[in-house]
């Protein structure tokens, strides 16, 4: 069975009207990311940043997958297929993804605020401050901020490496290190691109281009891949 890599962004998160994004004004959801989305905000103002959150994973939790994370889901049955998403939401899981690697955490756990190793399932759409791990620190939202490391990069790319084809949606390959994973794909490897704004890309071999919403763009890819 052939090894299939997505890489997805926050355009199919989009038609679950879901925003993951930091928008061209500098604003998400109309804060400051600075404000709320970086060391420095944890810092400054905990409960703000925890507030903003929550008010994220109280979207999450109420949005549904829509068609192309369904379509994700129905290539499993001819393909190994791996998802390596920048968001942050868990319509991947609930698609009935399998094989889902986050890069950019997950807004339905939460994690220790000085042993990032300590990870927890989040039972509701709050996180209270006040609410700590097993050595006694404040739990913070498992999300890589601006600023941080991003750990899984060097499996996303291990695995990239290893695709018989590579699919990107819904990204604008302009944020990095995540955009970088490209370069990691075989030469010879099959690859598709499904962005309605992007009508190609420079230096990628073998670059087919699905000019499509991912909706549209993943049922083209469905009949494409399974069809011929």
């Amino acid at each position: 069975m052939k090894t299939l890599v997505v890489l997805t962004g926050a355009g199919i998160s989009a038609e679950s009207g879901l925003q993951t994004f930091r928008d061209a004004d500098g604003l998400w959801e109309g804060y400051n990311v600075y404000d709320v989305a970086t060391p420095e905000a944890w810092e400054r103002d905990a409960a703000l940043v925890q507030e903003f959150y929550n008010m994220r994973r109280k979207a999450v939790l109420a949005a549904e997958p829509n068609a192309a994370h369904f379509n994700l889901a129905k290539l499993e049955k001819y393909f190994d297929v791996h998802i390596i998403t920048q968001n942050i939401d868990n319509l991947h899981e609930r698609a009935g993804s399998k094989n889902v690697m986050h890069l950019h955490g997950e807004i339905t756990k939460s994690r220790s605020s000085i042993d990032e190793s300590l990870i927890y399932d989040i039972e509701s759409w709050e996180l209270k401050m006040g609410e700590k791990c097993a050595l006694g620190s404040q739990l913070r939202p498992h999300i890589v901020w601006f600023g941080e490391a991003v750990p899984m990069i060097g499996s996303a790319a291990e695995l990239v490496a290893k695709a018989d084809v590579f699919v990107v949606i819904g990204t604008s390959l302009a944020v990095y290190p995540a955009a970088g994973l490209v370069s990691y794909a075989p030469v010879q490897s099959e690859k598709y691109l499904i962005d309605p704004k992007l009508s190609e890309v420079y230096g990628i071999s073998n670059l087919k281009v699905i000019q499509e919403k991912a909706t549209t763009g993943t049922d083209m890819l469905l009949q494409k891949l399974t069809l011929g």
